[in-house]
């Protein structure tokens, strides 16, 4: 069972726990009495707010697999999010006085009767992964950097379902094992370690053409009925990242056809426009408010304008709330700890409000809400020159937020990291679309109330 299964069975669950809890309330309320009346007349308006309240377990991340399977984390996030999806629901209800209910105590068991349930499904859910979910037992033939970067991403994440029986280094490098997974160093035991160790699927390194030997061990395990994937397709599916060994103009060839992207291109720039107007229109009461703090603060202007590369390599000033004082014209990038960040800026950074502005550029088609971070044109010209293919990432627009920023990991300013952050830009540039944009904002918003709840 993949990922995306698991998400989508966990979707479903709680679906029918939403609805499930609104029939057994409606039973406790109105004990001893016919419910089809009651029935009908709730189950329009409560459908509504489940919507919302689907949404809001999704920007929680309950359903990210590492928390449905921590109870620790589980109990945090749902706590949190039953008191803004309660709030909401009264709120909705309150000021729809038009939907003949009143939800006072119905809502109040409803939260009780669900927390109850939710709490009971989400426990069998896990149960039933680790009962009765087989792993996909998977052997790799090759070793390099990326298979042990791919060894301990898996033994990190066990809710995936994978586990490493043995690694084959058919080019001897020395290591008996990689994070505790045996590496056999001849393929002629291929065979009997597939057939000992139950393996579902084999993950490719090199492609089989390119050796005899590989091709003759491969067939004779065909009636073991094996997958087989390579490793650049295994890895981007579970890292969401492109390998940097599969990072080559083919690659770019294969991979990146923007002729197929205009219609996601249209319509990404359709609700660009939209969100923006949105925002500006809901926020710039608070622009005054927001300035007078920043002034008070620090001298300096309101607003902050730097040069950034967008798209296609073309210049454009993005434009922030500043959040750092200005010291003798210091422009440096910022460090960890930058004592130039303000105390009114380091709420402000936090709390991603200074990126407000940048609705400006996103209206002037300079930005888009998801894509690859901008950089300075100063940083690009060495980066360029130090990382292939790194002016790659500026096929598509620059974004307020991206792939990188919401994968957890922090990146220095150093090649190694900044490489990292290519594998993320290009996993996004390859796979953009509607669904991803919008898992992208939705999982920045979790990352920004998480920091606020603090």
């Amino acid at each position: 069972m993949n990922n995306n299964f698991k998400k989508i069975a966990l979707l479903i669950g709680d679906i029918g726990v939403l609805y499930l809890s609104l029939y057994l309330t409606l039973l406790i309320r109105y004990w001893g009495q016919p419910i089809q009346g009651d029935w009908q007349s709730h189950f329009w308006p409560f459908t509504i707010i489940f919507v919302a309240w689907i949404l809001i377990f999704y920007i929680s991340n309950l359903y990210d697999l590492n928390v449905a399977v921590n109870n620790v984390k589980f109990f945090q996030r749902t706590g949190r999010s039953l008191i803004i999806a309660g709030l909401l629901s009264a709120a909705f209800f309150y000021l729809t006085p038009q939907i003949n209910i009143a939800p006072k105590r119905n809502l109040l068991i409803y939260i009780i009767v669900f927390a109850a349930l939710f709490y009971l499904w989400r426990q069998f859910y896990n149960w039933s992964l680790k009962a009765y979910l087989p792993k996909n037992i998977i052997a790799i033939i090759g070793l390099n950097d990326q298979v042990k970067e791919l060894a301990r991403e898996l033994k990190q994440k066990p809710h995936l379902g994978y586990k490493i029986a043995f690694i084959v280094d058919d080019k001897n490098s020395g290591s008996d094992e990689i994070n505790s997974i045996p590496v056999i160093k001849s393929i002629l035991d291929l065979e009997r370690m597939i057939k000992e160790k139950n393996v579902t699927t084999i993950i490719l390194t090199s492609d089989p053409h390119q050796s005899s030997e590989l091709r003759s061990c491969l067939f004779k395990c065909l009636p073991l009925k094996i997958n087989y994937i390579s490793l650049p397709n295994f890895y981007e599916a579970i890292t969401g990242k492109i390998p940097i060994v599969a990072i080559n103009q083919m690659w770019f060839l294969e991979n990146l056809s923007e002729g197929n992207k205009m219609p996601f291109d249209i319509a990404k720039r359709g609700y660009d426009i939209v969100l923006a107007l949105m925002i500006l229109a809901i926020t710039l009461p608070f622009w005054i408010i927001i300035g007078l703090l920043i002034k008070l603060d620090s001298k300096g202007p309101i607003l902050f304008s730097q040069n950034r590369v967008g798209k296609n390599n073309k210049l454009f000033k993005i434009i922030k709330f500043r959040t750092m004082a200005t010291v003798n014209n210091d422009f440096s990038p910022t460090q960890a700890n930058d004592k130039r960040i303000t105390k009114f800026g380091s709420f402000l950074r936090e709390t991603r409000i200074d990126e407000i502005p940048q609705m400006i550029n996103i209206l002037k088609g300079e930005m888009s809400f998801a894509g690859p971070r901008p950089e300075r044109p100063e940083l690009i010209k060495n980066l360029e020159e130090a990382i292939p293919f790194y002016k790659e990432r500026m096929l598509v627009k620059p974004g307020i937020t991206g792939w990188d920023q919401i994968s957890g990991e922090y990146h220095s300013p150093s090649s190694e990291d900044t490489l990292k952050k290519l594998q993320y830009d290009l996993f996004y540039i390859k796979n953009r679309s509607i669904y991803l944009d919008l898992s992208i904002v939705l999982k920045t918003i979790a990352t920004v109330l998480g920091r606020a709840g603090r």
